[in-house]
């Protein structure tokens, strides 16, 4: 029986974190939307890790940071990455992060990244979408077809408890499936990259405290290494029993049941630990992104469009980053007060960010250690030894971006926007590791403290913000007027601190409201109006 029409402004497909993500930032501003995963949301088996800062700054927006803090790995929880040839063998190398986990508060940013796997985040995140009244989540749902329609889509879903047939009408359709769903195939997409890098399995296993049966000590990544040239991770999830190790092949496919998993991990964990596997999950690790992100109204998000090695945890991140620059614009159109360039905007800003975080994801991943110490790393003498200090000093030297990328998650920077007003700066040179503020057009607006535990970070979200520095304030008002002729939702900020003023770099910053410089200057734009419909993506 196929239902009446429905209608809804949104319809998004995938109940992941970005789908999720996008319901959430939907509802935060009031924008109905309709949320279809095809499970019940039950996650089973552990996926992505790391929230890196960006997405926690957009947890605290959506008023979830501590949530999510708490639900995760134990901030105190040590954050350390040790290389080691098995918890009953050698240490390699040691990378510390103090800037990882924890509660305080960074010099760059609020909130500082924390691990959460989806175990848990993702049950945050549906939560909180379950809150917004505009928010309505559909699970046990497929999403079966699309066609285009005059003003938007015509999607066929199916309720898989009772088989009804449903219609829905949307302004606006989002796939945050993947890249195996229907909607990437109906627009053609096409993958550019290399389509397998290797073939791996995940077991989920649990060991009690598995620290104490090791001197290794605790750490959240044991990062496996041995004398044959196999490699392997052992992450800490929940900070007591859970424990997710993965192994990897570049030559076949490898499941539970083409390999002997005890031994797998015994060799990691010594052969006297107890431990219970609770799931084991086959995957492929690709580094591809999609060459089209949107035709019309129908765009895509997350894995749909870029795929990555889990080195240096950029994928769900980077996805988290295609939800929230999505977010406001659909409700600008939605609302009214958007111009059609917005839609263009999307690939044009996060498409250079998949592509560079696919890149450095891959080189990480593919990185060779010296095949002339590597034979030696196991054995108890002094050639072992210092085949030991040479392979850890090349570690330390090596690695260390894939496990410290405050660049990756701050400093992208959305250069050839068609709604950014470019200033003519030079961009910054390309650094994945450090992030240096700045308000140069397209990039991330910095943070600093305003007043007792709120962030300039806090100020942005609903609508453009104006920030004016050194007595600006009034220089602003063509562009106030500007907005309010076009229902664009403004609000000029007055800012006396000298030390944030030297932060933002110019006397007037206008920021959008995803938290990126649109528009900056020392004094008020001789054609705000020309301003503010670029930045509004009504011209170009």
């Amino acid at each position: 029986m196929v239902s009446d029409m429905e209608e809804v402004p949104v319809l998004i497909v995938g109940g992941g974190p970005v789908g999720l993500g996008l319901a959430i930032d939907l509802g935060w501003r009031g924008v109905d939307c309709l949320l279809v995963e095809q499970s019940d949301g039950t996650i089973f088996h552990p996926r992505a890790n790391a929230i890196n800062s960006r997405t926690m700054e957009f947890c605290r927006r959506w008023g979830i940071a501590d949530t999510v803090r708490d639900a995760g790995a134990p901030p105190e929880f040590p954050a350390t990455i040790l290389y080691i040839t098995g918890l009953q063998g050698y240490e390699l190398a040691r990378i510390e992060r103090p800037t990882h986990g924890g509660r305080g508060p960074l010099p760059t940013t609020p909130e500082r990244p924390q691990r959460c796997n989806q175990l848990w985040f993702d049950p945050v995140l549906r939560d909180r979408a379950g809150q917004f009244d505009s928010v309505t989540l559909a699970y046990e749902t497929r999403f079966d077809s699309f066609e285009r329609a005059e003003d938007g889509v015509i999607a066929t879903l199916t309720d898989l408890k009772s088989g009804a047939v449903r219609r829905v009408r949307a302004r606006y359709l989002v796939s945050c499936c993947g890249g195996r769903s229907a909607v990437p195939k109906a627009l053609g997409v096409l993958w550019e990259g290399r389509p397998v890098l290797s073939y791996n399995l995940n077991i989920f296993i649990r060991v009690d405290e598995l620290w104490r049966w090791t001197d290794k000590g605790q750490a959240a990544f044991y990062m496996l290494t041995y004398a044959d040239g196999s490699q392997g991770a052992l992450i800490e999830l929940d900070g007591n029993s859970l424990w997710r190790l993965g192994v990897r092949n570049v030559d076949h496919e490898i499941t539970a049941g083409n390999i002997d998993v005890d031994a797998v991990v015994r060799r990691a964990i010594g052969p006297k630990v107890p431990y219970e596997v609770v799931s084991a999950l086959p995957w492929t690790c690709r580094s591809i992104v999609a060459d089209r992100w949107a035709d019309g109204p129908v765009l895509l998000a997350g894995d749909a469009v870029h795929q990555h090695s889990p080195a240096g945890g950029f994928g769900m991140n980077t996805g988290m980053g295609d939800a929230v620059d999505l977010g406001w614009k659909l409700a600008a159109l939605v609302e009214g007060w958007g111009g059609d360039r917005l839609l263009q905007s999307y690939p044009a800003e996060r498409r250079p960010v998949a592509q560079r975080n696919v890149r450095v994801a891959t080189e990480a991943n593919e990185e060779v250690y010296n095949p002339d110490l590597v034979p030696l790393i196991e054995d108890a003498t002094p050639e072992g030894k210092a085949a030991r200090a040479a392979l850890g000093a090349e570690i330390l030297e090596r690695r260390s971006r894939q496990f410290i990328s405050d660049g990756i998650a701050l400093g992208y920077c959305y250069e050839s926007s068609p709604v950014v007003w470019p200033d003519g700066s030079p961009p910054p040179a390309e650094d994945s590791m450090r992030y240096t503020p700045t308000t140069r057009p397209g990039a991330r607006a910095p943070h600093g403290w305003i007043a007792e535990g709120r962030s300039t970070l806090d100020l942005f979200g609903r609508g453009f913000v104006l920030l004016a520095f050194d007595g600006g304030a009034g220089e602003g008002a063509g562009l106030e007027a500007a907005a309010q002729a076009r229902s664009v939702p403004f609000e000029t900020v007055s800012i006396g601190d000298p030390d944030l003023a030297a932060l933002y770099e110019r006397r007037l910053v206008l920021v959008r409201p995803d938290g990126h410089v649109a528009w900056r200057g020392d004094a008020a734009p001789d054609d705000p109006d020309a301003v503010l419909e670029v930045v509004r993506g009504a011209t170009g």
